[in-house]
């Protein structure tokens, strides 16, 4: 289900922090690289089409374990920091109040993925 490359561009990079990768790896004309994806927070309006499920920070949580739980794909955790704009899991602390946005397709077609 993720689709965390879906619509991403790849592109040669030729960058002089590369180059001796590019060397060791045999490649003449660079490494092809993901672009870096351009995320929008979604709009209040786009936010009152989903449904907003609260969750209570507690020790020991994980983005990837609470999308493991409520999206059955761990790997989509990165849709929940980014709705919370919490980047890691180190932004977030014991007793903060986060919101796992559902359903997950639905916010993934917001999110342009």
């Amino acid at each position: 289900m993720s689709r965390r490359y879906h619509k991403r561009v790849l592109s040669k990079n030729n960058a002089e922090l590369y180059e001796d990768v590019i060397k060791k790896r045999g490649l003449n004309t660079g490494m092809l690289m993901y672009t870096t994806p351009e995320l929008k927070h979604p709009s209040v309006e786009e936010i009152s089409d989903f449904n907003l499920e609260a969750h209570r920070w507690r020790v020991g949580d994980r983005f990837y374990k609470l999308a493991s739980a409520y999206y059955d794909d761990q790997k989509l955790w990165w849709v929940i920091a980014l709705f919370n704009k919490t980047p890691t899991e180190g932004h977030v602390k014991p007793g903060d109040l986060i919101y796992i946005p559902l359903p997950v397709d639905k916010v993934l077609r917001t999110l342009g993925f």
